[in-house]
């Protein structure tokens, strides 16, 4: 007897159907064929162990397992579930009436529980574009799928005997179904463990400078000495970024799902902040992995959020020069021989750095660098990457007398409300602007769309083009302060971009200027 069972792989951040055929016939031994990988061969041996573990039968006759397509390489664990299903129903030990209707996908340990898999989110998705009824998935693997429950029959199941439960269609299960289970874990509040922009003694430059990034979703980099509050404005950060939409929440969550980090509720609305140490590997920033199994890196994990990278000219060089596709395509391609995987990567970059190699040039005489160690050491900075930082902000520590004049009370600093109300504003003007076109914020404006969102006066260019005189910008780095002044202007409610706006847009690269170390 021939029995379809069906299972999905994982390409990316998209899931394809696989049909796991099996059938019995006269012969000897257990035959998996269909471009398996060694997790799944040894599925054999778990499924035959967990269904002798549940007084199961192994039929004595030949066993033939097709994983189809058979040209798309299988990889994983989770074949475990739709292989032991296809035993039991091929060799007719139970009636699996409904075994055709959902999509299955889980580990078994040898006593027959089942284990959770990655990728539950876009296997979902794939049952819902397949016309399943349903999907059957680890309990905490389900959870991921919580998203989809209103369109499909999640069922989250703890053991195999579950599963037949289900696919015997002579039972009642709806207390498998997700909707009637607590998720395991929930996310943490959007207000708990953020650093709180009243909490930042002044730097009150440095967090305008974070406002106009974070309202048109520009990259920044922070230059200052050792204790001047860079890492805690980049933390302050996630308080003002304004919740993910339904769409971007889904994305952003498919991605963790696919990294086995998904979370527990589904999709998750607060956008992510990764913080990787700076002698961070180039696979585990843009993604890699062996054979087929390409697993997204930071730059993706990142989508939607906030990439902070502390000690950013620390970083080994060709791990810093790698950022320049992420940072102009909002997307990573990683290619491999037999594969080539896209994952989306549209992230806020954040990177902090010290101004030279022991961290206090302009601390009075605290510095103990040469002038030809302190241009060598930003100088690792090459200019393509400067050009993809849109703000670069000077950091400077507080005298004494005023950090302790400001410690006595709070009063008088913005909290991060207040900062995030005019964010959303900004956020809702572009929103509205680019309805339509793909794109959310100002900073992922093409040149074409430039042209049509933000016309200049002829004071605008005059101003523009003594800007670029004088700071030497490359053609990128005009067009960013462009970009970057129709933030600026949507900040202020302003229609149109105004000279005052690209002035202040072009202030934020002192980074350009010849004169770094004069300033």
């Amino acid at each position: 007897m021939q029995v379809h069972v069906f299972g999905a792989r994982c390409i990316g951040i998209e899931a394809l159907r696989v049909t796991v055929e099996i059938e019995i016939t006269h012969g000897v031994g257990i035959h998996l064929v269909g471009l398996a990988d060694a997790a799944v061969k040894e599925s054999l041996l778990r499924t035959t162990t967990a269904l002798q573990a549940l007084q199961f039968r192994i039929p004595g006759k030949k066993i033939v397992i097709n994983l189809a397509p058979a040209d798309l390489h299988k990889s994983g664990s989770g074949y475990d579930l739709p292989i032991a299903v296809g035993i039991i129903a091929a060799s007719e030990q139970k009636a699996l009436p409904l075994v055709g209707r959902y999509l299955l996908m889980g580990e078994l340990g040898l006593d027959g529980s089942v284990r959770p898999v990655p990728g539950a989110l876009p296997i979902a998705e794939r049952a819902r574009n397949d016309g399943f009824e349903g999907v059957i998935l680890p309990r905490t693997s389900a959870a991921e799928a919580r998203v989809f429950a209103e369109e499909l029959n999640i069922f989250g199941v703890s053991r195999l005997s579950d599963v037949l439960r289900i696919l015997g269609g002579e039972e009642d299960c709806s207390d498998l179904l997700v909707q009637h289970q607590a998720p395991p874990g929930e996310d943490p509040p959007a207000g708990s463990g953020l650093m709180d922009f009243s909490e930042i003694v002044g730097q009150d430059a440095a967090k305008r400078g974070i406002e106009i990034a974070v309202s048109g979703n520009h990259n920044i980099m922070m230059v200052g000495p050792p204790g001047s509050g860079k890492s805690s404005l980049a933390r302050a950060i996630t308080g003002i970024l304004p919740p993910m939409d339904a769409e971007e929440a889904l994305l952003t969550s498919k991605i963790y799902s696919i990294a086995g980090k998904g979370i527990p509720g589904g999709t998750a609305y607060r956008r992510p902040f990764r913080a990787p140490h700076y002698s961070i590997s180039l696979p585990a920033l843009l993604g890699g992995g062996s054979g087929d199994n390409i697993q997204p890196g930071e730059v993706s994990l990142s989508h939607g959020g906030v990439l902070f990278l502390d000690e950013f000219v620390q970083m080994p060089k060709m791990v810093m020069e790698a950022l320049r596709g992420p940072l102009e395509d909002r997307k990573v391609v990683i290619s491999r021989l037999r594969s080539k995987l896209e994952y989306p990567a549209s992230f806020l970059l954040v990177a902090a750095a010290n101004p030279c190699p022991c961290g206090y040039y302009g601390e009075g005489d605290r510095c103990s660098c040469t002038p030809a160690q302190r241009r060598n050491y930003l100088a690792r900075l090459s200019g393509p990457i400067l050009d993809r930082i849109d703000l670069q902000l000077l950091v400077r520590s507080l005298p004494a007398a005023e950090l302790v004049d400001a410690s006595r009370s709070g009063k008088g600093r913005e909290s991060s409300a207040e900062v995030a109300a005019r964010v959303a504003a900004a956020r809702k003007i572009q929103r509205r602007r680019f309805a339509g076109t793909g794109i959310y914020t100002n900073a992922e404006m093409s040149s074409r769309q430039m042209q049509r969102y933000c016309p200049l006066s002829s004071a605008c260019r005059d101003t523009l083009s003594r800007i670029t005189e004088r700071l030497g910008l490359s053609a990128r780095a005009f067009t960013r302060v462009i970009k970057l002044a129709r933030t600026i202007a949507d900040l202020a409610g302003a229609a149109e971009i105004e000279p005052a706006h690209l002035v202040e847009a072009a202030a934020y690269r002192f980074l350009d200027r010849s004169d770094l170390y004069d300033l």
